[in-house]
């Protein structure tokens, strides 16, 4: 409003006439004439218009300039909008029953004990609780853990000790096995006697097996068991398919368990190396399979391992059990073990077969056999199948079991701390026979293994035992009738005892 002069002592309204009669005198049109210019001089330095109010207060020039700012503010306050209030509508006042509705989902009755409005909070009358009163029960579901038992689990879960003893008694022969980890415990505990004293069992519900499931109640303070049984169906699972870029995830892609497709590799890289097998030949799996009518399934051995190749042999191997032991065999009936035991014990070979310095007699001579170092006591294996020979103090070769495996083949281990083996015993493929020791000739715990061909030494490390079993008569015709039965299997068949409950038995092509 006010304008600073820039020339010495000049009012501000002085300079701004004078700076108007320059530029008018400037200009090229229209020369006013000169005595025009001298009046309008005159005029502005007799009347000011924005008079400097910080200058000679009280006089005529500064009052006339206040009634000039004055003006200049109402008329602005004159011409500003107006800014009138919104009218709005009352609310609805709530009658007394409504607001205790609304007042119960506020935070304030949280502080009166979470009234629900048609009750309030306490008043002065009531009294406190000395203690706070039980519940009368308490249901649990509790799990049992991989490397847990059924007690365990039970006491973690806050059964006593007693009541997990009389579970013990009641339910032991039927989990005498244990209990599948990740099996659910339904557990329900009563009221207590007193605070002092754990909570009875009242109830407690568990799956002991696919096909057992198990209810324990109190009924007049005494626990009792109820054995439900579960049907199942244990036809085996058949999965056939076409190896696409990889047989593993061909037959993961079919619906074949991973278990089983694990099984199927090793059993199948025992014969064709599995990298010649390519996309367009054919699997064929059969594995022993449970489904319980509850729908729940368990997958078991892998039976049938089959291969057809588009260019090559292909390849059926069953499981079978002989003399006591399974073993996978052929179609024709031969069951052949490949990569036996390469060491007889776990460690490393320190002297090989032939002439060498004896580190004891201190000369040179024929060293019958292979050192292999390990600690003391560590477990001595039979490289395979045979019969005990010998088994006693032998020499030099202290502590020493030999045995015989047929064909003119036979094994010596010495040196031995203690003989796991009797003379005449009848020993199978890694069967512990003694224990690393430094008994007769020796400088330090090691094992001296030996091999014999019709009694005479010759170099372990040159022979590769392999061990054939041959399936004739009898029970060669039982085998082949069970791979036909295995191969006969429909891929996806259907549960046979409850199709309608259960559903199909998943597989796939």
């Amino acid at each position: 409003m006010f304008q600073e002069s820039q020339f010495g002592s000049q009012q501000g309204g002085a300079s701004v006439s004078l700076w108007l009669a320059d530029s008018i005198a400037r200009t090229p049109v229209a020369q006013p004439p000169q005595d025009w210019r001298a009046r309008l001089r005159e005029w502005s330095d007799a009347v000011e218009l924005v008079p400097d109010l910080g200058q000679r207060v009280g006089s005529l020039t500064w009052f006339r300039g206040l009634a000039t700012c004055i003006g200049l503010c109402a008329t602005a306050i004159y011409l500003s909008p107006g800014f009138q209030p919104v009218p709005g509508a009352p609310g609805a006042l709530l009658g007394e029953k409504q607001f205790d509705e609304v007042r119960s989902q506020m935070i304030t009755p949280l502080a009166l004990g979470a009234d629900s409005g048609h009750r309030m909070g306490s008043t002065d009358a009531v009294q406190p609780l000395r203690q706070t009163p039980e519940r009368p029960q308490i249901e649990l579901n509790a799990q049992v853990g991989s490397s847990d038992t059924l007690s365990r689990a039970l006491s973690r879960a806050g059964v006593s000790s007693g009541d997990v003893a009389t579970i013990n008694a009641l339910v032991g022969s039927d989990v005498a096995g244990g209990v599948k980890p990740g099996t659910r415990l339904d557990i329900i505990l009563g009221r207590r006697a007193s605070r002092d004293r754990p909570r009875p069992l009242d109830r407690l519900a568990f799956r002991a097996r696919l096909d057992l499931g198990m209810e324990l109640t109190r009924a007049g303070g005494v626990l009792s068991v109820k054995r439900i049984p579960i049907r199942v169906d244990d036809t085996p699972l058949r999965i056939q398919g076409v190896v696409g870029d990889s047989i593993y995830r061909s037959a993961r892609a079919a619906g074949a368990p991973p278990k089983a497709v694990q099984a199927f590799l090793r059993v199948i890289a025992g014969q064709v190396d599995l990298g010649r097998i390519g996309a367009g030949d054919r699997y064929d799996i059969v594995t022993a399979y449970r489904r319980a009518e509850t729908g729940d399934v368990e997958v078991g051995d892998l039976l049938y391992a089959g291969l057809q190749r588009a260019s090559g042999k292909s390849i059926d191997m069953l499981r079978w059990t002989k003399d006591g032991r399974t073993e996978w065999f052929e179609a024709s009936g031969v069951g052949e073990r490949r990569g036996v035991l390469s060491s007889p014990v776990a460690g490393r070979m320190t002297s090989g077969y032939g002439q060498r310095r004896h580190p004891i007699l201190g000369y040179t001579r024929m060293h019958a056999g292979v050192d292999f170092a390990a600690r003391y006591g560590s477990p001595i294996y039979a490289v395979t199948d045979g019969v005990v020979a010998f088994a006693g103090r032998h020499g030099g070769h202290g502590n020493y079991v030999r045995i015989q495996h047929g064909g003119g083949l036979a094994t010596g281990y010495a040196h031995m701390s203690r003989i796991a083996a009797a003379p005449g015993q009848r020993v199978r493929r890694g069967q512990v026979i003694g224990y690393v020791g430094s008994t007769g000739l020796s400088t330090g715990p090691h094992l001296h293994y030996e091999l014999y061909r019709n009694g005479a030494t010759i170099n372990p490390l040159s022979v590769k035992f392999t061990t054939t079993a041959q399936l004739a008569g009898a029970e060669l015709s039982a085998f082949r009738a069970k791979l036909a039965q295995y191969k006969g299997l429909h891929v996806g068949e259907q549960d046979r005892f409850a199709q309608k409950a259960l559903g199909p038995v998943t597989s796939g092509k």
